[in-house]
């Protein structure tokens, strides 16, 4: 039975009393099912038609405006090139607050943009980066990269903490790490997570680009066959756009204050470690900051989400980005694990995106503001 695994992401994570998401092909169900009474598991079909799902949101596409760049549209998903328009528009238009560059070039030769966000205001800030769209099929992610830069344009003049945050630090955000598995996702398969390099022994594509960092590579996991959804790569940062990333923040290692992942789908903030079960030096800062990122949050629509240490809250992996960043000095690791809790899964619908961007919006600058006030 040929299973598509939504959550958790490696089946080495299913243990009894947990709950699993699968996708599963339409020829197969009547197979499943059964076998799933037989075991005595209990199930819930959550969504019945996939493929309708798929085409509600990605159909009906050239009606809507997509292209004027004025009225960008931040409450539906964007193709790449979209986003990358997008991105060159603003660094057109608000070039006192956005510089874009590239930190690379993808597997497939893409390139890496990313904008650093902030008035150049002095000439040594400390910086938080951000990056979405590790996984290419949680398009929620890259929506929320590309809400966060709108609200801090739109909102600089107006909100005092807005401006404080502008003024006094640098944001670099990374709307799309996985460039060539995220237009992937929209011009092939739209489930597809990894990378899209190619491994010549095994004819599979793509590394996950969350388990190719250096540190603790390839443990807990994560897998070594190439044909899986978590493979963790030939050796670690094997994978250009890790490297890239990597690289660059080495070399701002100094600057950089907080690194923030957005993934989806669980409802959760996540701090290291990721590939252990252990307690963080800096524990109570990061702890308090979490907790008052996750009340935040839930003060805008009431929705809870839980947070904690990434190996306990939600499973063990290694050679994740955020433990990485964690390991190489930068103080204030997270991963959010944004909407929902697998009612809709990958599929989140484009109605969903203002709610969730505004709810995660108020964790980040809560994130932010924390970071400014020196914990101790």
């Amino acid at each position: 039975l040929q299973v598509d695994l939504w959550q958790p992401s490696s089946p080495l994570h299913i243990v009894e009393g947990t709950v699993a998401d699968v996708r599963v092909p339409r020829n197969t169900t009547q197979i499943l099912l059964p076998f799933l009474q037989q075991a005595n598991i209990q199930y819930t079909i959550l969504i019945s038609d996939l493929q309708q799902a798929i085409e509600n949101q990605t159909g009906g596409r050239s009606h809507r405006n997509r292209r004027s760049l004025s009225a960008y549209n931040y409450e539906v998903y964007h193709s790449l090139e979209e986003i990358e328009d997008w991105m060159h528009y603003l660094n057109r238009t608000y070039s006192d607050l956005v510089h874009m560059f590239s930190v690379g070039k993808s597997y497939e030769g893409r390139p890496l943009y990313v904008l650093k966000l902030g008035k150049r205001s002095r000439p040594y800030k400390k910086a938080v980066w951000i990056d979405c769209g590790i996984h290419a099929r949680e398009w929620i992610g890259p929506a929320f990269c590309q809400w966060f830069v709108k609200e801090a344009l739109q909102t600089y003049q107006t909100d005092p903490d807005m401006r404080k945050m502008l003024t006094q630090l640098y944001f670099y955000i990374m709307p799309v790490f996985n460039v060539d598995g995220y237009h992937f996702s929209w011009t092939h398969d739209r489930f597809w997570r990894k990378t899209r390099s190619k491994n010549m022994r095994f004819h599979c594509h793509g590394v996950d680009a969350n388990r190719n960092w250096k540190v603790k590579w390839c443990d807990e996991g994560a897998s070594l066959h190439p044909c899986d959804d978590t493979y963790c790569g030939p050796f670690p940062e094997s994978e250009p756009e890790v490297k890239a990333v990597a690289h660059f923040l080495r070399k701002h290692r100094k600057q950089i204050k907080a690194y923030l992942s957005f993934h989806a789908y669980a409802q959760m903030l996540l701090y290291p470690y990721s590939y252990k079960y252990a307690t963080i030096p800096n524990f109570n800062c990061v702890e308090s900051a979490a907790y008052n990122a996750v009340n935040a949050l839930q003060s805008a629509y009431g929705v809870r989400y839980r947070y904690g240490p990434a190996s306990s809250t939600l499973y063990v992996s290694s050679g994740s980005s955020m433990d990485w960043a964690y390991k190489n000095g930068i103080p204030y690791a997270f991963a959010f694990e944004l909407r929902d809790t697998g009612h809709f899964g990958f599929l989140l619908p484009e109605t969903l995106i203002k709610p969730t961007c505004t709810e995660t919006m108020l964790a980040v600058k809560n994130i932010t503001l924390h970071l400014l006030k020196k914990c101790h």
